[in-house]
């Protein structure tokens, strides 16, 4: 049965559930920044992203250890993590999930992941991914986060979800692959929502092809912020190649995730050691990543 967790430090609370070890939570002087899994949209909050990230074709993979049968973004997201530590301060917490005679049917590898919230500073959560190979062979994986936040932020007036816009560390141009059927992504069909800018705005045309996904972003930075208030989120992901971003149709948020892979692509076979960008870590070692979102 899961347990909800929660963690404070000043006026900065979160709150993270053991199912999943999903951030449900993040709020600062009571004012809630995440969003609240509304199923009318999309009923979740933030999941955790391993051992893969977006889509294998038709759910489906062979590896070096044997076949794999995962959906959209693998496994740590339907399991329960076990808690294994709360900070003496409440400031942070850690989870555990490791591998078992039922995720090998799935994903036939020995691991351990580890999920660290911690809160870093007063308006900052930091979340920490460490992954250890606990097989005898090389394992395949990727990881990724999946907050999404309410857009409008909070105290935000009367702004508007077209009111916000992306900033990044400085001009550059993004070429995103579009996400076609089955949720695969064509590195040969591509659109620019960025070109030549240190700005994006934000607006429904943005989630035309579902998600974009950004590869190399100046600075591992972006800030989603509101023109009028100010108000909106920055995340930081040194360690993460790629940023997700996406939200569903009509809905009041935008998600943006850090990943350390992707979905499919259409050009790739199915083997999952083949994967463009999958992380292949040695057995016996230890593979840490951690993102930073910082309230404004």
């Amino acid at each position: 049965m899961s347990t909800m967790t929660t963690i404070s430090r000043d006026g900065l609370t979160a709150r993270i559930d053991s199912m999943g070890a999903q951030l449900c939570s993040l709020a600062l002087d009571g004012r809630e920044y995440l969003w609240q899994a509304d199923p009318a949209f999309w009923g979740k909050h933030a999941p955790v992203l391993f051992p893969i990230v977006g889509n294998l074709r038709a759910d489906a993979a062979t590896s070096a250890a044997g076949p794999c049968a995962m959906a959209r973004h693998g496994l740590a997201r339907i399991y329960e993590h076990e808690l294994v530590d709360v900070s003496e301060d409440g400031s942070s917490v850690t989870y555990e999930f490791s591998s078992s005679d039922e995720t090998l049917k799935a994903y036939p590898y020995r691991f351990k992941l580890n999920m660290t919230y911690a809160l870093t500073g007063p308006a900052s959560l930091t979340q920490t991914f460490t992954v250890t190979n606990t097989g005898d062979v090389d394992l395949p994986f990727s990881v990724g986060g999946h907050p999404a936040f309410n857009i409008p932020a909070p105290d935000a007036g009367d702004e508007a979800f077209e009111d916000y816009e992306f900033r990044f560390a400085e001009p550059w141009t993004a070429k995103c692959p579009k996400i076609l059927g089955g949720g695969l992504a064509d590195p040969e069909d591509t659109f620019t929502p960025v070109e030549d800018a240190d700005t994006l705005a934000l607006s429904r045309d943005c989630f035309a092809y579902d998600t974009m996904i950004f590869d190399h972003v100046p600075g591992n930075t972006v800030t989603l912020v509101g023109t009028k208030s100010g108000r909106g989120i920055r995340v930081d992901f040194p360690g993460f190649d790629f940023l997700g971003v996406w939200s569903a149709p009509g809905a009041p948020f935008v998600a943006l995730e850090p990943w350390t892979g992707h979905a499919t692509y259409t050009t790739e076979d199915d083997v999952l050691e083949h994967k463009e960008n999958i992380t292949i870590l040695k057995a016996g070692k230890t593979d840490t990543r951690a993102f930073t979102i910082t309230l404004l």
